[in-house]
Formats: structure tokens, sequence, C-alpha cells
């Protein structure tokens, strides 16, 4: 399977690494090359791949699958929605070094981080980031196009909205529900829940 990989930044090299570690494990994955917003990447190589063109350039560029791979949340889910509604596939990204629960559900677009953990019981929204080292208890839910950031960790039974943010090394007890859209910032401890929109941090996160 080709897949082609929107953004060539950041992001967009991290998947590059997981797809090529996937297809290093024997998956039959690959990843084709990069689309990326800024024209003046095309024709440059990015961890030996090529940037094959602009985001507008995707009909006409050979794949099988898409992954979205930008930081961004609202950005990642807007570009998300409207390829969904075009018809295209997406891939599943899973570093061969995270460990899943064997009933674990991961919907389509997401990204593993090498490292991550998630456990039994836990259902992962379309197109999340989990990113590197973090970890996601026993039957959380995260909604689609949320990021939990490096190192974070999510305790049982935590409910993640949609597009929300958990920040690199945030810790969020047991129970507590992060709200649609809200920023829980980095190294926070989080023992209640998140409303909708709001951004807390800090050692009580406020």
């Amino acid at each position: 399977m080709r897949v082609l990989i929107i953004g060539a930044g950041g992001h967009g090299q991290v998947a590059a690494d997981i797809l090529l570690a996937m297809r290093d494990a024997g998956q039959k994955v690959t990843p084709a090359g990069f689309l990326d917003a800024n024209p003046g990447l095309a024709g440059q190589s990015v961890l030996g791949l090529p940037v094959l063109g602009h985001d507008a350039d995707l009909r006409a560029t050979p794949h099988d699958a898409v992954l979205v791979a930008l930081g961004e949340n609202n950005r990642r889910r807007r570009i998300f929605e409207d390829l969904k509604r075009a018809g295209e596939r997406f891939a599943l990204a899973v570093h061969p070094t995270a460990v899943i629960g064997r009933d674990v559900q991961l919907s389509p677009g997401c990204m593993v981080c090498a490292r991550a953990v998630v456990n039994t019981g836990a259902r992962v929204g379309e197109n999340c980031i989990l990113n590197t080292g973090c970890i996601v208890e026993h039957h959380n839910v995260i909604g689609p196009h949320a990021h939990i950031g490096p190192g974070a960790v999510l305790g049982g039974e935590c409910v993640v909205g949609a597009e929300a943010l958990v920040g690199l090394g945030a810790a969020v007890l047991p129970l507590v529900r992060i709200g649609e859209m809200a920023v829980v910032g980095a190294g926070a401890v989080v023992p209640k829940d998140v409303p909708d929109g709001a951004m807390v941090k800090g050692p009580a996160a406020r």
C-alpha cells in the first residue's frame, strides 16, 4: 500500500519514519512521498522520500491511501474532512515499538508514534495523533482529531473530546473528561474535568 503523506514538516517526517519502520518490520506499506502546502518544497527530498508537489496535486499523484500529518488539530481536521468527502482512503500508522491492547479500536488516519502505549478497551477516533511515549490507559475514549502529546499520561477511563490537545508530559487523572477543543498545557496535572474550549496549565491544571 502506497501512502501519500500530507505535510512534509516535523509531523510529516515522523509519519514517514513510522511507515518506513512498518515496512521494515514486514508490513505491506510504504510511504510514496509527501505533498505540502508550500510549493517551494516540490522536488526536494525528505528522509530520502520525494516532495511530490502541492496539496492540490493529490488526484494526479499515484497512491493507495493518505495520511494527514499536521500538528495543528483544526487544520488537520479540515484537510481530513475534505479528503474524506472526496472519497480518499486513510492509512493507519502505528510504529512497531508501540504497545497496543488486543481489543483497542484505532480509527482510520491515526498516527501512533514510537513507544506509545494504548491499553485494553481504549477507543481512538479518526485522525488522532498519539505522540512519542504517551500512555493511554484502559477504556479511554479519544475523540476525532485529538492530539496526545509526547510523554503524556491518561489514567483509566478518561474521555478526550474532539480536537483536544493534551500537551507534552501532562497527566490526566482517571475518569476525567477533557472537553472538545480544550488544551492541557505541557506538564499539567489534571484532577477534574476540563470544559470544552478551555485551556488549563500548571500542577493543579487551572
